[in-house]
């Protein structure tokens, strides 16, 4: 049986075209070791060179699952051989890698809309955006999940005020709630001063128990919380789960726009589209008479946006006291919701689920 769905495999690839080679990805020999298994499962290494449109992981990631048969994709995403990066740029899993393969990806059914809030630098305010973004897609009625990938810094628990070790139930960790939002952070596992000095493989643990581990039971959303960077949590994530897509973080200031601007592109390299870039800080918005006062460098996000051809999704305002009421574990668009900062977020919210609503017919960036 498999060796005739892996026929048909091969054979959806086939109409897969590399514009830039002018054949398939079968005859280009961009696809290596294809396996199918008993079960329908289908995982293969993905050659994409630097020249190559990213947006053909996409493509043939859609050709395999559209096979009769076929129960799940995963893709290996690999530099050439030779390439000077190849090493760096293996995702977990892909030959030569370190790490270990990743599991098949999870059954977006059950924890619907996938989006990682993501950075290139810290200190942008990235988890403040993912908290707030949870919240306030679960004031819009949605069933809603946070996981705090960020394993280095863990500071979703903070943000909304819990304390308490999460239960296991039938060997499922169950993921506190609060403001509507179900949570599951490695800070509500660990002593709150034990460091997580952990390397590669076990990072990839903890995300893939966080994502099949956890009772999350039926989601509308799930907003994934990353460490700053392009590292080892991202790339396992991008292999674990399939995402609809990533919201990227950025203050005004240039230092910070050139880092948003790696983060991105590693988003595109993993095959993962980009919903937008929200700037947080964006300007002061005096809470007295609302007059705006750039205090950075203007125009910063918007730039970027402009540079990978996606939408600025929001400016969210400096205003005093979103980091007060964050560390007593109140979001600002529940403390506030009047406020400059609650409204733009709650904008800004509406946009993603707009932009997150259609993603599946977006482009992957090239360039």
């Amino acid at each position: 049986m498999s060796n005739t769905l892996q026929a048909r495999v091969a054979g959806a690839l086939t109409n897969v075209r590399n514009p830039r080679a002018g054949t398939d990805v079968i005859s280009a020999g961009m696809v290596q070791d294809l396996v199918v298994a008993e079960d329908g499962a289908v995982s293969f290494t993905f050659v994409l060179s630097r020249d190559d449109p990213a947006a053909l992981v996409r493509e043939a990631r859609q050709a395999v699952r559209e096979v009769e048969g076929v129960s799940a994709v995963r893709i290996n995403v690999a530099e050439p051989a030779g390439s000077g990066n190849a090493a760096a740029a293996r995702p977990p899993g892909a030959p030569g890698a370190a790490h270990p393969p990743a599991p098949a990806p999870a059954d977006p059914g059950r924890l619907g809309k996938i989006i990682a809030v993501s950075s290139g630098k810290g200190g942008v305010g990235k988890s403040t955006v993912a908290a707030n973004l949870a919240v306030a897609l679960a004031a819009q009625g949605r069933a809603v999940g946070l996981m705090d990938a960020d394993v280095y810094g863990p500071n979703i628990p903070r943000m909304f005020g819990v304390t308490d070790r999460p239960g296991v139930v039938g060997n499922k960790i169950v993921p506190l709630t609060a403001h509507g939002v179900k949570l599951i952070s490695l800070g509500l596992l660990i002593e709150r001063d034990q460091p997580a000095i952990w390397r590669g493989p076990i990072i990839t643990k903890v995300i893939q128990q966080f994502l099949h581990d956890v009772d999350w039971g039926t989601l509308d959303y799930l907003v994934v919380d990353m460490p700053p960077g392009t590292g080892d949590a991202q790339l396992s994530l991008a292999q674990a789960i399939q995402l609809t897509g990533a919201v990227v973080v950025t203050t005004p200031q240039e230092v910070a726009i050139g880092d948003a601007l790696r983060s991105a592109k590693m988003f595109e390299r993993v095959g993962v589209p980009v919903l937008g870039v929200v700037e947080n800080m964006s300007f002061f918005a005096c809470p007295h008479c609302g007059e705006r006062t750039e205090i950075f460098l203007a125009g910063g996000g918007r730039r970027l946006a402009e540079e990978l051809g996606v939408p600025l999704l929001g400016e969210i305002p400096l205003q005093a006291g979103v980091a007060d009421l964050g560390d007593s574990g109140a979001p600002i668009v529940v403390a506030q919701p009047e406020s400059a900062a609650a409204v733009a977020l709650l904008a800004f919210a509406e946009a993603v689920r707009k932009r997150a609503g259609r993603s599946v017919s977006l482009p992957i960036l090239t360039g």
